[in-house]
């Protein structure tokens, strides 16, 4: 952790800048327009390889290229003078009228002490508000300078489904919620603006740096659909009608023959490619495959491109009949391939190399003998209509195809003109030494940080020194891991802020929390670690009940430029 100088005069200097992983700094501020000056800043003027920035209540999380451009970028950013001319606000104004009826308004009124339901619409309404930053779900913006009455706590029982368009308040921020979720935030009332649209350029309406401002008004009507220029003015929720991979209309129109239809989709298949980046700055994470090496070793073998679609099947059972012949491989977990015709006995098929799968032929994919993700690839590439650049299942977000179901058509895409791939082994898979079959720990290196100092000596020496237990209720969201519980992190809460696959989150329950493909964009707890990227496609492959020990590879010493 470097922390930055502050001159007299500079307004929201940078606080400190933390590690965050190997290409990554979370570069902390004094407070909330601290951190809109140093996004609007970096937008207008990047740093050497910056990939991509994802602003926070008093952070940004800033993405380079390299491990050599994060070291360089650390003192940049320490040295960096914020003046108030770089302050957000250049991403327009938002109008939302607004029905104040909410659920929650009595309770509001009462809560601020203002008494009545009329007054606290008057407060909000009155109120210039900026969006700080996105997370918790695609569009969802946090907006922050409203009148200092209106900070009331979140409801203590969370609401198992807020409907899209409602405004709320939590603490000092307010929102307006783009779908249906959950959500613990008090309600005061209600928009039919449309807050994300994926048929617009931009989808979320709010991006950071915007001004917001809600008009109260008697009733909504349904309005025409406006063009999708006019981001900037409410109007009725659109209908969004997308083309879904594989399936065989288009708007009513008949599409081209599925190349495979899925007879069984296994616990859980998807349709996964390397990952939609550059959304992460109004709530959209990657996504993209968990393993993301073993799908490209998969495209690599039947002559894709590294990205091309394929599917990733969570410990097998897939069973899909091919329309025509395919070339295919499959990698990551190692699960038994059988391929039966009708008119031909079962014959199995070659696991880590490319082969022929003949019309009317099924392919299964039994129980992996270890490992947790196979992923398959076929000649030509899934077919479908990207969503963001991205074919691939986002599991939290809720964008892209839904997960494979019995019946559905895959397409595939023109052949690519290029030779068919050699074999290819798979490094080692979790759990299981090269060629041994005994069982050990899994070992994942970490780089500490960036909130290791929310921790006492005997936290940090725990999580390090400790055997976890990847445990049933993991996802591709992350990991959860049981074991004994952390003791000595600090108490309070931490200000949202960042976060990104291969963080190690630690709740209060003291129990850790690694993040895989489809992370949230922000969250609420310190992160201790952060895995490093060549061992976060081993973690994908973590089964539940496998032992796991954190390695540090850093010390969490001071970033040095």
């Amino acid at each position: 952790m470097l922390p930055a100088s502050s001159e007299p005069g500079i307004s929201s200097p940078v606080l400190f800048v933390r590690r965050a992983g190997e290409r990554a700094l979370l570069v902390e501020l004094a407070g909330p327009a601290g951190a809109a000056a140093l996004h609007s800043r970096l937008q207008a003027d990047p740093l050497p390889g910056q990939t991509g920035l994802v602003p926070a209540a008093c952070t940004v999380l800033v993405r380079l290229a390299t491990p050599a451009h994060a070291r360089q970028a650390a003192g940049l950013l320490a040295e960096l003078e914020l003046r108030a001319a770089d302050r957000a606000g250049q991403a327009g104004l938002v109008e939302l009228d607004t029905v104040y009826d909410g659920e929650d308004l009595a309770e509001v009124a009462r809560l601020t002490g203002l008494g009545s339901a009329d007054a606290v619409a008057e407060a909000h309404s009155a109120a210039v508000w900026t969006a700080a930053f996105c997370g918790f779900a695609p569009g969802f913006a946090y907006l922050t300078g409203g009148d200092p009455r209106l900070d009331v706590p979140r409801r203590a029982e969370p609401r198992t489904a807020v409907p899209a368009g409602a405004v709320a308040l939590a603490g000092a921020y307010s929102a307006a919620y783009p779908g249906s979720s959950p959500g613990g935030w008090q309600l005061i009332g209600r928009t039919s603006a449309p807050l994300w649209d994926l048929e617009r350029e931009q989808p979320a309406l709010i991006c950071p740096g915007a001004t917001v401002r809600f008009r109260p008004v008697r009733e909504q009507l349904a309005l025409r659909q406006r063009p999708a220029a006019a981001l900037h003015t409410a109007a009725a929720p659109i209908s969004v009608e997308r083309t879904i991979p594989g399936e065989h209309t288009v708007a009513g129109n008949p599409g081209p023959p599925p190349a495979a239809v899925v007879l069984d989709p296994g616990p859980q298949s998807t349709i996964q490619d390397l990952g939609r980046p550059g959304y992460s700055h109004v709530g959209v994470g990657r996504s993209g495959a968990a393993d993301r090496s073993a799908l490209v070793r998969a495209n690599r073998m039947v002559g894709n491109p590294a990205g091309a679609a394929g599917l990733e099947v969570l410990f097998g059972g897939l069973r899909l009949r091919a329309e025509r012949d395919l070339v295919v491989a499959a990698t990551g977990a190692s699960t038994p391939l059988a391929l039966q015709a009708a008119d031909r006995p079962e014959r199995p098929a070659p696991f880590d190399a490319p082969f022929l799968l003949r019309a009317d032929e099924v392919l299964s994919l039994g129980p992996p003998a270890a490992g947790l993700r196979t992923y398959l690839a076929v000649r030509g590439g899934l077919a479908g209509e990207p969503v963001l650049g991205s074919q691939s299942t986002d599991t939290l977000a809720g964008l892209g195809p839904e997960p494979l179901t019995a019946g559905r058509g895959l397409g595939v895409g023109p052949e690519p003109g290029t030779a068919v791939g050699l074999p290819e082994p798979a490094p080692p898979l979790p759990g299981t030494e090269a060629g041994a079959g005994t069982e050990t720990d899994v070992q994942l290196r970490y780089i500490p940080g960036p909130r290791e100092d929310w921790f006492d000596a005997a936290g940090l020496d725990g999580f390090a020194s400790r055997t976890w237990t990847a445990a049933q209720d993991s996802n591709r969201v992350g990991i959860r891991f049981s074991g004994e519980p952390l003791t000595g992190r600090r108490s309070g809460e931490l200000e949202s802020e960042a976060v990104l696959p291969g963080a190690v989150q630690i709740p209060p329950s003291g129990l850790p929390i690694l993040f895989l493909a489809d992370a949230p964009v922000t969250g609420g707890y310190p992160v201790i670690g952060v895995v490093v990227q060549a061992d976060l496609d081993l973690a994908a492959q973590l089964r539940p009940g496998t032992s796991v020990r954190f390695t540090p590879v850093l010390p969490p010493e001071e970033l040095r430029g």
